[in-house]
């Protein structure tokens, strides 16, 4: 009986095509479409009710000219701090 075996195991010669690398602007394009695809998914999030954007939002709704005020002076103590 013959051992018809190679002696060097089988090489793939890649009939499948060599996938592209990207372009530096299009992994900047797709991690910028990520982290705006989080950064949305986190908003919703907060906006379920009871969830802090939730309050936030319903307390600018019933007062907003004493939210603006709050906001006014947590600018003015963050200014002045830097």
């Amino acid at each position: 009986m013959t051992d018809d075996a190679p002696t060097q195991p089988f090489i793939y010669e890649g009939l499948d095509p060599i996938p592209e690398s990207k372009s530096t602007i299009e992994e900047v394009s797709d991690a910028v479409k990520g982290a705006a695809s989080r950064v949305s998914d986190a908003i919703e999030t907060g906006r379920k009710p009871g969830m802090p954007l939730s309050i936030l939002s319903n307390i600018a709704r019933e007062a907003p000219l004493g939210s603006l005020l709050v906001a006014f002076l947590l600018g003015v103590a963050v200014a002045r701090r830097r």
